[in-house]
Formats: C-alpha cells, sequence, structure tokens
C-alpha cells in the first residue's frame, strides 16, 4: 500500500498559493471549449428549420412560488439575471483570490495587469464610441471593454509549454482586472429604475452578511440563503442582479480557523495514533480508525476557508453548465442579414474595439508602464507575447454579450452587437494563437 507523504509546513504554504491557479486554468481551459461548442450550436440552431422552437425555448416564462412569494420571468432572463448571478458570484471570489494572494496581492504584482487592463478597456470605449457617436447604438460602449476569460486561457492552455508561467498570470491578472471593470460598468452605467426601498433591504442584508463575517460564521448554508436574499432584493432594486453576487463573494470569510503549521502538527498526530494502531482492521469495525478519519475530515474543514469550498464547489458548475447555457441562449442569431449587420456602426464599434483596441490598449500601456518605471515586465516575458496577449483579450464573449443584453434595448442592434463579437472574438482567437505559437519565450526589446 502507498505511503502517505507528509509534506513540510512551509511547503504547504506555497501549495496552497500555487495549486488554485493550475486547478483554475485546468477548468477554464475545458470550459473554454464547451463554451465554443455551446456558441456552435447556438448559432446551428438559430439558422435551421428549428430555429422557431429555439427561440420559443428562452422566451417562455418559468414560475417559483413560494407561499406568499412568487416570481415569473422567461427563462432567458432566468439565466441572465439568475443563473449568472452564480457566474457574478465565482468572478467576486476570483477577484478577491487574487487581492489576497494573487497577482494583484500587492501593488508590485498587481501594477503591470491593472495598467494593461486599463488601457485595454478605455481604448476599445472610445473607438466604439467614436462609431457610435450620436447613434442608437452609443449606449453599448461597455461591450468591446470585456474579455473571456475561459476562451483566453483555453487557447493558452492549446500552446502548451511554450507559454512561461507569468505570462498566464498576466492574462489572468488582465482578465479579472477586466471583469472588476466590467462589473463597475454594469453597476454604475447600466442600471435603471431604482427602487430605494429595495436597495435599501439590500443594505440591511448587506450588514447582516458582514456581521456574520466578523462573528466567524463558517456556515456556507448561511451565506447562501442570505446571497439569495441579496439577489432578490436586487432583482426589485433596478440594478442588475448579478451585482449581488460580487458583493456577496467580497463578503465571504477567506481565513480558516486554523493555521498550515497547527493543521500539519494535528494532521501528524491522528497520522500517528493510525501508524500505532492496527492497520489490517477493517475501517467499518475498527471505532479506532474510524475515528481518525472523522477527525481529519474535521481538521481539514477548519484549515479551509468558506471562501475556498464555495469556490471549489461552485465553479466547476459555472464553468460547465451555466456559462454554456448562457451561451446557448444568447449566441443564437440570425444569420440572414449577416453582410448587412457586421457593417452596421454598432458591429463596426464592437470588431475594431476588440480587435484594434485591444491591441493599441494593451500594448501601448504595457509599454509606458515599464519606460516610464513603474513596474518592471515579467520574467521569460517577450514584447510579442504581451502583443498576442492583446490580441487575445480581444475575445470578448461572455462578458460582451451580456452587456450588450444590457446596453442595446433594440433586439436589432443587439443582433449586430453579438455578430461584431462573435466575429471579432474569432479573428482575436486564431491571430493570437499563430502569434504565440510563433514566439520565443525569451525577452526582446522593444
Amino acid at each position: 500500500m502507498t505511503k502517505l507523504q507528509i509534506h513540510k509546513p512551509e511547503n504547504l504554504k506555497l501549495d496552497v498559493i500555487i495549486k488554485p491557479f493550475h486547478e483554475f486554468a485546468k477548468i477554464e481551459a475545458s470550459g473554454g471549449l464547451l463554451l465554443l461548442a455551446s456558441a456552435l450550436i447556438a448559432l446551428i440552431l438559430a439558422n435551421s428549420i428549428f430555429a422557431e422552437q429555439y427561440f420559443a425555448i428562452w422566451h417562455s416564462t418559468f414560475s417559483i412560488n413560494l407561499g406568499p412569494l412568487s416570481l415569473s420571468m422567461p427563462v432567458e432572463a432566468w439565466i441572465n439575471e439568475g443563473l449568472m448571478a452564480l457566474f457574478f458570484l465565482v468572478v467576486g471570489l476570483e477577484i478577491k483570490r487574487e487581492f489576497l494572494v494573487g497577482e494583484l496581492s500587492s501593488a508590485k504584482k498587481a501594477l503591470l495587469p491593472v495598467v494593461a487592463a486599463v488601457g485595454g478597456m478605455m481604448i476599445p470605449a472610445i473607438i466604439y464610441t467614436a462609431f457610435n457617436l450620436g447613434n442608437p447604438g452609443a449606449s453599448g460602449w461597455g461591450i468591446p471593454m470585456a474579455t473571456d476569460i475561459a476562451f483566453t486561457v483555453g487557447v493558452l492552455t492549446l500552446l502548451g509549454k511554450r507559454i512561461p508561467t507569468p505570462l498566464k498570470a498576466f492574462i489572468v491578472a488582465l482578465a479579472i482586472v477586466d471583469d472588476i471593470g466590467a462589473v463597475l460598468v454594469i453597476a454604475l452605467f447600466y442600471t435603471t429604475g431604482v427602487s430605494f426601498s429595495s436597495l435599501g433591504a439590500a443594505a440591511i442584508i448587506l450588514l447582516a452578511l458582514f456581521f456574520a463575517n466578523r462573528l466567524k460564521v463558517r456556515s456556507t448554508l448561511v451565506y447562501a440563503i442570505l446571497g439569495i436574499l441579496l439577489w432578490f432584493a436586487f432583482l426589485k432594486s433596478g440594478v442588475h442582479a448579478t451585482v449581488a453576487g460580487v458583493l456577496l463573494a467580497l463578503l465571504i470569510p477567506s481565513k480558516p480557523d486554523i493555521d498550515m503549521e497547527d493543521f500539519h502538527s494535528n494532521a501528524q498526530g491522528i497520522l500517528n495514533r493510525l501508524d500505532e494502531s492496527d492497520k489490517k482492521a477493517d475501517v467499518l469495525s475498527n471505532r479506532e480508525h474510524q475515528g481518525s478519519i472523522l477527525s481529519m475530515e474535521v481538521l481539514t474543514t477548519h484549515a479551509e476557508t468558506p471562501m475556498q469550498r464555495m469556490e471549489r464547489f461552485l465553479h466547476p458548475w459555472v464553468t460547465f453548465t451555466i456559462v454554456p447555457l448562457f451561451a446557448l441562449a444568447n449566441a443564437g442569431i440570425p444569420l440572414s442579414n449577416f453582410s448587412t449587420a457586421v457593417t452596421s456602426t454598432v458591429s463596426l464599434g464592437v470588431i475594431f474595439g476588440l480587435i484594434a483596441g485591444k491591441q493599441i490598449g494593451i500594448t501601448l500601456f504595457t509599454w509606458i508602464a515599464i519606460k516610464t518605471n513603474l513596474s518592471i515586465m515579467p520574467r521569460e516575458v517577450s514584447w510579442r507575447q504581451i502583443y498576442g496577449v492583446s490580441w487575445l483579450a480581444g475575445i470578448g464573449f461572455t462578458m460582451s454579450i451580456f452587456i450588450t443584453n444590457l446596453s442595446l434595448a433594440s433586439p436589432a442592434l443587439a443582433v449586430q452587437s453579438k455578430m461584431g463579437i462573435l466575429l471579432a472574438s474569432l479573428i482575436g482567437g486564431i491571430v493570437g494563437y499563430l502569434i504565440l505559437r510563433t514566439t520565443s519565450a525569451s525577452p526582446n526589446k522593444p
């Protein structure tokens, strides 16, 4: 039988930081492929003999009745405002983790991806506005600001060892800062008809979450119940309900009950007791073995933060179910008037914003940050790789489609925007992949 290897406390601490990143990358890469498949299926169905049934499914009404409480919305709205709140909860947990132990945990680490992300949001918004100023689609300026982290990490994974770890960390941090920007844009600029009584209820629930955190309440069930109430309050407030997911994430406890040294010493004690017991005894009949296993289970629960537990549980569901379902419901656009729609100012603004805007914004702002000594180039990363990343950042998809639904009330304009998103994401992904595939990992002079 294989003997358990007990790692040193310092190695455990390092593993706590590194392992989540690798698991995150694996999940996002697989999710990117599933997301692509969902988008293709949606496009095929929307342009097939089943198009009428396809659209009817998403527009049909679904209701939930819990005593005096009743909520009725189209299936598409349940996905976009309900399930996507869980997507934003995971986004919020990822953002929080990056600020605590990741690439955004210190000013020195965070500065370069933050500056690059700011450029990658500002320039696309300006380009889109230049195409649509004074037009009905002007409100969609936030659409080309986003980067789809699942697709982007998926492309990086296809490149394998050609991509140094610091470059992967850079683009993940950049995409997360993009998510922060997108959440702020949604909360501040795409909110209509505010109900202050519902916002007041949301504030009370947030206060309850704050005190639960301060009182070290560790039950994820408590935070889940308060989170559902928070989502409902935001849904009725006029502020987009998905914002509740991010706010909930910020208030989930991020500290364990015991540190790694205590965990190691206690775990070692449990293993020592097992060493002294009859190892050949059946665990079903040996109370000492059962007690040791239960003690280890309790110990690991205390060593893991509620934030980790919630992210570990939700991340696969969001990546493999919710986001593909969102793509299936929202990426299905009729292509009958493709040439007309794709040359509209909305579509052109999205295409040039995501492709040219991301290239200019990310590469230029990164160059300025390094040339002014605000930051330094990540080790093993070349300027050509930064440029390749700027193309990959043009894969807007999930968040861009989400902002399209919020910012463009006209169905015709929304279709034009989605066409632009799909085309720009396809071009950005292919060109970015080719640039990075043919790039040496050794740093180049700018």
